[in-house]
């Protein structure tokens, strides 16, 4: 056996042990926990009834729960009036109503990401900014 091909067998062999080893999923967080996650850190501060629509850009919905928007050293946690609507893998529509800012006043609507369909509407809240302690 030459050195050559005793080193792609050996190679082989590692490659296929490194295969067949079961992966073990991470357990999904709970709504509650991603929530947490989230605000870790961070102080909340007097809540606003408006925000720069940019931060649609870093969007995050936690299931049933709450949208929160942003990111970097403020984020905004909106709970909206009717949460339970709210599916972490829906895409968010947000009309804004006679201001060029993301208003409690406003809706979003939610579109199911795989077939694009409406799926339903949530009512905007005042925002509450968490901004980074130190």
């Amino acid at each position: 056996m030459t050195k050559a091909l005793f080193t792609r067998i050996l190679v082989g062999a590692a490659l296929a042990s490194i295969v067949s080893v079961p992966l073990v999923a991470a357990p999904r967080l709970t709504p509650g926990q991603q929530l947490d996650k989230a605000l870790a850190g961070r102080v909340a501060g007097k809540p606003v009834s408006c925000i720069n629509p940019q931060l649609n850009s870093s969007t995050q919905v936690i299931d049933k729960t709450a949208i929160i928007y942003g990111s970097g050293r403020t984020i905004y946690l909106q709970q909206p009036t009717n949460p339970e609507a709210l599916d972490d893998d829906d895409i968010l529509v947000t009309e804004l109503r006679g201001t060029n800012q993301l208003c409690s006043i406003d809706i979003v609507r939610l579109h199911d990401r795989s077939g694009g369909w409406y799926r339903g509407f949530v009512g905007l809240n005042k925002f509450v900014p968490y901004t980074k302690v130190g």
